[in-house]
C-alpha cells in the first residue's frame, strides 16, 4: 500500500507541476525576446477551460479517435511513475526498456488518430512525426543504454546519477537534443506556430477539441516534464537521506533551471527545415556514441 501511494503521489505531483514548468518556459522565452508574455499560470487556465468544453469529433472518425487521448495521457502518466524521484523503490512497473516503449506507444496511437480523421494536415503531421521518431528513438536508446552500461543495470534506481562523469557529460548533450526534439521545440519544431504547413505535433491535434484536446495538451506537458526529470535523475539526482520535501523542492529548482535552458535555446536558434533535422539528430547521436566509446576505453 505504501509503495502504491509513493508511486501514485509522484505521478500526481509531476502532472500537477507540468503546466507550471510550461508556463515558466513560455514566460522566460518571452522575456528573452523582450515581450511581456503570458502569465506563468496561464497553462492551468487553458486546461481548465478545455476540460469544461464538450469534445466534437469528425463524422469520419471512429472509437479510435475517442480513446487515443486517454491512451496517450495514460502512457505518460505511467512513465511519470516509473522514475524513482523520491529515491525510494515504488511499484515495479518497469525499467528503462519499458520507459522507451511507453513513449513509442503514445506516439503510435496519436499518429494513428491523426490519420483516421482524413484531414490533410493531420496526415501531414502524422507522417512528419513518424519521420522524426525514426531519427529520435535510436539516439534516445543509445543515450539511455550508455547510462545502463555505466551502471550495469536497466533499473532506474541503480542508474541514478550514472552520468556524473566525463562520459555522462557527452550523454547529457545528446539527451538535450532528444529533449528539444521530443518536446517539439525550436529548432526541431515551433510549438507556438499557427501555420499548418509547418506544424508537426500541433498538426495532429487539429481535429480534437474540448476535454480531449485538454488531455492531449496535459499529456504533452507531462511528457516534457518527464524528460526533464529523466535528465535530473541521470545527472543531478537528490542526495540520499534527504527529506521528501527537500527532494521535491530541489527537483522543482532543477526542472526550472533546465526549462530556462530550453527557453534560451529557443531564443537563440531558428526553426530548421524539416529535411535538415537528420543533421540535428546526427549531432545528438555523435555525442551519445562518443559517450559509449569513452565508457569502454
Amino acid at each position: 500500500m505504501r509503495e502504491l501511494l509513493i508511486t501514485g503521489g509522484q505521478a500526481f505531483i509531476l502532472l500537477l507541476i507540468s503546466p507550471l514548468i510550461q508556463g515558466i518556459i513560455k514566460k522566460a522565452k518571452a522575456r528573452l525576446q523582450r515581450r511581456r508574455g503570458p502569465k506563468i499560470i496561464q497553462p492551468y487556465h487553458d486546461i481548465i477551460k478545455l476540460m469544461r468544453r464538450e469534445a466534437v469529433s469528425s463524422v469520419n472518425t471512429s472509437w479510435i479517435t475517442t480513446v487515443v487521448p486517454y491512451i496517450y495521457f495514460s502512457a505518460f502518466l505511467i512513465a511519470a511513475s516509473i522514475i524513482p524521484v523520491s529515491g525510494q523503490k515504488g511499484l515495479m512497473l518497469g525499467d528503462i526498456i519499458v520507459f522507451i516503449y511507453l513513449f513509442a506507444l503514445a506516439r503510435f496511437f496519436l499518429a494513428l488518430a491523426a490519420l483516421e480523421s482524413a484531414s490533410a494536415f493531420g496526415g501531414m503531421g502524422s507522417s512528419r512525426e513518424m519521420m522524426i521518431a525514426s531519427l529520435v528513438e535510436p539516439v534516445f536508446a543509445i543515450a539511455l543504454f550508455g547510462m545502463v552500461a555505466l551502471s550495469g543495470s536497466t533499473d532506474f534506481n541503480v542508474v541514478a546519477g550514472a552520468g556524473q562523469n566525463i562520459s555522462g557529460v557527452l550523454a547529457f548533450f545528446g539527451l538535450m537534443v532528444v529533449t528539444v526534439t521530443e518536446t517539439g521545440r525550436i529548432p526541431a519544431d515551433n510549438p507556438d506556430t499557427h501555420l499548418e504547413l509547418t506544424m508537426v505535433h500541433e498538426g495532429m491535434l487539429l481535429e480534437y477539441s474540448g476535454r480531449q484536446l485538454g488531455l492531449l495538451h496535459a499529456a504533452a506537458w507531462l511528457k516534457q516534464t518527464i524528460l526533464l526529470v529523466l535528465l535530473v535523475h541521470l545527472f543531478l539526482p537528490a542526495q540520499e537521506g534527504s527529506g521528501l520535501w527537500v527532494i521535491y523542492l530541489s527537483l522543482f529548482g532543477k526542472l526550472t533551471m533546465l526549462g530556462l535552458i530550453l527557453a534560451l535555446i529557443e531564443s537563440l536558434t531558428v526553426k530548421m527545415r524539416l529535411f535538415r533535422l537528420p543533421h540535428l539528430m546526427a549531432s545528438g547521436a555523435i555525442f551519445c556514441l562518443a559517450s559509449v566509446l569513452i565508457n569502454n576505453l
